[in-house]
């Protein structure tokens, strides 16, 4: 790294000895207790390790590769990033930064994209997938969508990018465009793998799948109050109350999943045994869960106020988080513009 660059990021988190991870949420909606449960609160505890730079991006590029609300971009973008303070990102330990000012990504992606065949991506599953869902949008953004991931992945030379299982194709593009870099160019490109945090599967409210953000009613978000809470659970499907066996799915077993993830191990084994003899009252369940519930949303609610009341605090650490991640994103450009032959001006 130059000194240059050295010197412009000398106030980040970022030390060139560590492994890099890299995680990105694309603002298409509010974040929700899936998200905090499997995802974030990791997050926040492998920023307080010192093994490990951390990015947390919004992949703002990203919401434009299917059908988005233009008038509500700017806003979702920033709800992502306070919900990311809110939860608990430290930006004196972590880099927060906006995809979309970051060109060099953009560069990158298209110096990968000679890599590419137009078939290898097009028989990605995740994109059949988006095109059976938007028949009527199949853009090159979303045909793109893996080769500028694999950017945002390999600008910042990331070992570590905590995913699902449905983003496990597009990693593969990324450790895909490592390898032919290394081997055609002679870069040195890290093949970034898939990083589980200590994290939960949270179900979703619907009785079947995950909780999403993509999925009206299928999840409690982190700024929902009580009564919204409430009224979300209440809608969960649910049986008699009794039987001779513990669903293994559907409504009932989301609940009790709930109830472990926020009540704890025991309160599940009580109602399992109530579900076992003389039946469970949902009612009561329900209630005493969304208590749960708001409990853990209560401060992270109240750290966002307070967030929301200095949105020029806000814009600063956006800023100051875009700037450092663009300072180390120009060193990788800078390094493959050399490698692949662009003349020097």
């Amino acid at each position: 790294m130059s000194t240059n660059c050295v010197k412009m990021t000398e106030m980040s988190v970022f030390n060139s000895n560590k492994k890099t991870v890299l995680s990105g949420v694309r603002p298409s909606n509010r974040l929700h207790i899936g998200n905090y449960l499997g995802s974030i609160k990791g997050m926040v505890l492998l920023q307080n390790s010192a093994e490990y730079n951390n990015f947390f991006m919004v992949a703002d590029l990203h919401a434009m590769t299917t059908p988005f609300d233009k008038n509500r971009l700017a806003e979702d973008t920033l709800n992502i990033v306070l919900d990311y303070l809110a939860c608990g990102i430290d930006p004196s330990k972590s880099i927060i930064f906006i995809q979309s000012y970051i060109p060099e990504h953009i560069e990158l992606a298209y110096y990968f994209s000679t890599l590419l065949s137009v078939a290898r991506m097009r028989h990605l599953p995740t994109y059949k997938e988006k095109v059976k869902e938007n028949p009527g949008h199949i853009t090159m953004a979303l045909l793109y969508y893996p080769v500028l991931m694999a950017a945002d992945i390999l600008a910042y030379k990331a070992d570590f990018v905590p995913a699902g299982k449905d983003q496990e194709p597009h990693l593969e593009v990324a450790r895909e465009v490592a390898k032919k870099m290394n081997s055609i160019y002679g870069t040195h490109f890290p093949e970034p793998v898939m990083f589980k945090t200590k994290g939960a599967y949270v179900p979703s409210l619907k009785g079947y799948g995950k909780m999403s953000k993509s999925v009206e009613g299928s999840y409690i978000g982190l700024c929902d109050d009580i009564d919204t809470i409430k009224k979300k659970l209440a809608g969960v499907p649910t049986d008699i109350g009794r039987g001779d066996s513990i669903p293994k799915e559907g409504g009932v077993a989301a609940l009790l999943t709930l109830v472990a993830l926020f009540e704890g191990k025991e309160k599940r084994l009580y109602y399992e045994r109530q579900y076992l003899s003389g039946g469970i009252r949902y009612s009561d369940l329900k209630d005493e869960l969304a208590e749960s519930i708001f409990a853990v949303l209560k401060p992270i609610q109240k750290r966002r106020k307070e967030f929301e009341s200095d949105l020029p605090g806000v814009f600063k650490i956006i800023k100051e988080g875009t700037e450092n991640a663009r300072a180390i994103a120009s060193v990788t450009l800078s390094e493959v513009r050399g490698k692949v032959g662009i003349i020097k001006i």
